[in-house]
C-alpha cells in the first residue's frame, strides 16, 4: 500500500514553521519511499476544497530552501472546525487516500485534530505538530517559533532601554500574547542589570489597573529618570475582560469570525498613550505596538529553534507510524526532545506563565522565570553600560 501523507499549516506564522513542513516531509520520503506528501493550501480549507501542492515533486535543496522561509509556505487559516466542517475534510482526507494527517499548529490545531480522530476511526493517523510564538501548548517546555519571536523582543527591549538613557522619558512595547504572557517577559531576557528594561512588565496572567499603571510608571520615572515597559496585547482587567474591551468604545472595537476581540492593531497603544498623557500631563512618552513584526522576522531566525522545529516535523513522521497524538517538545536532562503525548493532552487547554514567573509585590518577572529565559535565550550581545 503507498502512504499518503498530508501537511497543514494551521495558526499564525512563525520564523520556523516551514522547518517542520520540510522536516515531516523529507522523513515521509525517507522512510517511505514511492510516497505521497501533499501540502494542503490554507489548512483544512485546501483539504476540504481539493487545493494541494504536490511536495512529492520537490527536490530537497527545494524542501531545503521553503524550510529555511519565515512565515507558512502553504498558507495557513484561522478556521476552526466543527463537526460538519470535520465531515467534508475527512471526506477530501479519503479522496486522496491519505493514511496520515500531520497538522502544524497551536492548541486548536490539536483540536481539530482531536475531533478528525475521534471521528475517523483508525484507518488514518492524525498527527498535531507544535507550533506558536506565545510558547501556550501544555505538555512543551517550549514551541517552535518562539524562541526565534523573543529573541526579536529581547533585542529591541535592550535597544530601546539604551535610546531612553540618551534621551530620557517613558516607553511601552506592546508585545503579542492573548492569553500568555512568555513572549512579553522575553523583553527581560537581555536584561543588563536592576536599573535597565524593562522596568515593568504586564502580562494577561495578571489584572492590569490603569491607575496603578499610571503609579507605576510615575515611580520608576522618579526612580531612574526614564521608564521602560513591555505590555502583553491581551492584558486583562480585574473583571476578566481585555483591557480592550474596557477601555475602547464599543463601536471602535474590531472582532474576527469566531468573535475574538482583535488586540493586533492600534486600540490597546493609543489607549495606553491617552492614559500617559492624562495621568503624567508633560511626559515624553511614546507607545509602540510591534504586532506581527516578531513572529517571522527573517533577520532574527534563531538556529536551536529552526532545528528543534525540523525534529518535530521528522517526529511527526513517527508519531504517524505509532497510530498519532501530538508531538510536545519536553526538556530533560539539559536535553529538549521531542515525544508523543496524547491529542486530548494538548486541544484546546493554554500553559499559563507561571505565578512563580512573576514577583508578587511589582509588575517584574522572577529569578525562576530569568533563569528559563537564559536557557533558551542566551545573551547574544554585549553592550557597554552607558555613562548615563
Amino acid at each position: 500500500m503507498t502512504e499518503t501523507f498530508v501537511i497543514a499549516q494551521g495558526g499564525g506564522p512563525t520564523a520556523v514553521i516551514n522547518q517542520t513542513l520540510a522536516g515531516a516531509a523529507l522523513e515521509a520520503r525517507k522512510r517511505h519511499p514511492g510516497s505521497r506528501v501533499l501540502g494542503a493550501l490554507h489548512g483544512v480549507r485546501g483539504i476540504r476544497d481539493g487545493n494541494y501542492v504536490d511536495l512529492s515533486a520537490l527536490s530537497e535543496q527545494q524542501l531545503r530552501l521553503v524550510a529555511a522561509t519565515p512565515s507558512a509556505a502553504l498558507g495557513s487559516t484561522r478556521d476552526k472546525p466543527d463537526a460538519a466542517y470535520c465531515e467534508t475534510v475527512l471526506a477530501g482526507l479519503h479522496k486522496v487516500g491519505a493514511t496520515a494527517f500531520i497538522y502544524i499548529g497551536g492548541n486548536d490545531t490539536a483540536g481539530t485534530q482531536q475531533i478528525l480522530a475521534e471521528a475517523a476511526g483508525k484507518d488514518i493517523a492524525f498527527v498535531h505538530a507544535p507550533k506558536t510564538i506565545d510558547n501556550d501548548l501544555v505538555e512543551n517546555d517550549h514551541t517552535p517559533g518562539f524562541i526565534s519571536a523573543a529573541e526579536f523582543i529581547a533585542g529591541a527591549f535592550l535597544s530601546v532601554d539604551l535610546d531612553f538613557r540618551a534621551l530620557p522619558g517613558i516607553y511601552v512595547g506592546i508585545v503579542m500574547g492573548r492569553h500568555a504572557g512568555f513572549l512579553t517577559a522575553a523583553a527581560a531576557a537581555w536584561q543588563q542589570d536592576e536599573d535597565s528594561e524593562p522596568h515593568l512588565v504586564y502580562v494577561p496572567e495578571r489584572a492590569f489597573s490603569p491607575a496603578r499603571f499610571i503609579d507605576d510608571v510615575r515611580e520608576v520615572t522618579s526612580r531612574h529618570g526614564r521608564c521602560i515597559v513591555a505590555v502583553s496585547e491581551g492584558v486583562t482587567a480585574e473583571d476578566g475582560r481585555s483591557v480592550v474591551e474596557n477601555l475602547v468604545p464599543p463601536d471602535r472595537l474590531e472582532r474576527d469570525a469566531h468573535g475574538n476581540v482583535r488586540l493586533s492593531g492600534g486600540d490597546l497603544g493609543m489607549t495606553i498613550e491617552q492614559l500617559i498623557h492624562d495621568g503624567l500631563p508633560g511626559a515624553r512618552a511614546r507607545v509602540d505596538t510591534f504586532g506581527y513584526l516578531p513572529r517571522g522576522n527573517v533577520a532574527t531566525i534563531n538556529d536551536t529553534d529552526a532545528r528543534e522545529a525540523f525534529q518535530a516535523g521528522v517526529f511527526a513522521v513517527e508519531a504517524a507510524a505509532r497510530g498519532g497524538g501530538s508531538v510536545a517538545l519536553q526538556y530533560a536532562h539539559g536535553i529538549t526532545r521531542p515525544q508523543l503525548v496524547p491529542l486530548a493532552d494538548v486541544a484546546g487547554k493554554t500553559k499559563h506563565l507561571p505565578d512563580d514567573f512573576l514577583l508578587t509585590d511589582s509588575n517584574r518577572i522572577s529569578a525562576k522565570c530569568k533563569a528559563y529565559l537564559e536557557r533558551l535565550l542566551p545573551r547574544r550581545f554585549e553592550v557597554a553600560k552607558p555613562f548615563v
